[in-house]
């Protein structure tokens, strides 16, 4: 695919106010919605979250677009491109995905979408809703998400992603974060594109509290990037697809919905190289909570609680003293689950593949494999570069049920629990 590179210049910075127009003097000066807006434009409200929050928590952006997002028809029920049988009972037991097949069928982003776990009935979303995508073409139409706002993480192939507020390049090793709501259209870069998505249904995404960390280090604010305004005057048939309540809904629009001329605002889609991360670890002994690796967090009411977590296992130096480098064993009250981009995950010897998934449900026991173990406690600690490899969590507060159509998948490993075995009994009662 060509792309204008002009078309791809884009805006630093996370959280603040952002501003852009595509032709010059189309942002009004002092007041967001004149009586006439210059160009001819229409001036649109688009709010992320409740009017009366905090101004500090406060989600929202005016766009200055060519025709109103209120001019469409009656949406229509679309037959569910996802195959979603329904969620499974809940399940404690460990579970591990390979990663799974592109489809031979003409698929695009919406087509490829497969719903692995959720927190709740996908009629009735709250919490998050974990997905692979998988697609071999490029969509012919728009799509927004009425359900949650949607933490895109590409494995395999770059994607281009227009927007109503502009576009962004994603490539593997890059996240993008696209606002409820807002509507957009993924075309494929390669000929292939597999990935994860995070369907947040609480609070936005935000940066982490830093805390004793201090004012520094983990995702800076700089390292994110919204996109210049991008615009086409297209006049024809375009189908606009919507998610509303785990369902899909089609309406025919005789323009293009890309159509923002200029805008102003915080409730923007936004992409972040996890290359930038600026990892925090230990130089004596022992290593931290894995939370020292978020990413982005939506946060809940009960203050440290997340709704979910982002957090990722980049290349690092391990360098702690007397200490167990890998991941310690353990059983946590948050349910994770985990992803791997690229390279191998030092907690597993084996069996955990790019592109494939595993998940933890809350206290249920995890950590290195038994070949990892023995050689963990086995290895000389000298400095070790972590190299090649990123490997990535969806963590949250709730329990994460397994889709009938994750558990019924050939990629499900029925052996996941074996990796455990030969873990040795090293106990001297002297």
């Amino acid at each position: 695919m060509n792309i204008d590179e002009q078309d791809l210049h884009y805006q630093s910075g996370f959280g603040n106010e952002f501003s852009s127009e595509a032709v010059p003097g189309s942002l009004p000066v002092g007041q967001n919605s004149p009586q006439r807006v210059a160009h001819g434009l229409y001036a649109e409200l688009f709010s992320g979250t409740a009017f009366t929050m905090p101004r500090h928590e406060s989600r929202r952006t005016w766009m200055y677009r060519i025709r109103p997002s209120a001019a469409h028809p009656t949406f229509k029920p679309l037959k569910s491109p996802i195959p979603q049988a329904g969620l499974a009972p809940a399940n404690p037991n460990r579970m591990r995905w390979d990663s799974l097949d592109i489809p031979v069928s003409p698929t695009d982003f919406i087509d490829g979408l497969r719903v692995m776990v959720a927190n709740s009935s996908l009629d009735r979303p709250s919490g998050i809703t974990i997905y692979h995508y998988l697609a071999n073409r490029s969509m012919e139409r728009a799509f927004y998400n009425a359900d949650g706002e949607m933490l895109v993480v590409p494995q395999l192939g770059g994607l281009l992603i227009t927007t109503e507020l502009g576009r962004l390049e994603v490539k593997p090793l890059e996240i993008a974060v696209i606002p409820r709501g807002l509507k957009f259209k993924v075309e494929l870069l390669e000929q292939f594109a597999r990935g994860y998505i995070a369907e947040n249904h609480g609070a936005p995404l935000r940066l982490p509290d830093l805390g004793p960390i201090g004012s520094n280090g983990l995702a800076n604010p700089r390292d994110f990037f919204t996109p210049n305004a991008w615009f086409e005057q297209r006049q024809a048939p375009t189908r606009l697809v919507q998610k509303f309540q785990g369902s899909f809904w089609e309406a025919e629009l005789d323009h293009s919905p890309f159509d923002v001329v200029a805008w102003h605002g915080n409730n923007v889609p936004y992409k972040y190289d996890l290359r930038n991360f600026n990892t925090i670890g230990s130089i004596s002994f022992d290593h931290p909570d894995p939370s020292i690796f978020t990413v982005l967090t939506s946060p809940t009411s009960v203050a440290g609680l997340a709704n979910l977590d982002f957090v990722i296992f980049p290349p690092r130096w391990l360098v702690a003293e007397n200490t167990f480098r890998p991941p310690w064993f353990h059983r946590n009250l948050m349910n994770e689950y985990m992803g791997l981009i690229e390279g191998e995950y030092d907690a597993k010897a084996d069996g955990f593949t790019a592109g494939g998934s595993s998940l933890h449900s809350c206290m249920s026991a995890h950590g290195p494999d038994a070949l990892t173990s023995e050689r963990a406690m086995a290895a000389d600690l000298e400095p070790q570069k972590l190299d090649g490899t990123m490997a990535f969590m969806f963590e949250t507060s709730q329990v994460l049920r397994p889709t009938e159509f994750a558990l019924a998948n050939p990629a499900l490993q029925s052996n996941y629990d074996a990796c455990w075995d030969g873990i040795a009994s090293n106990f001297e009662s002297k």
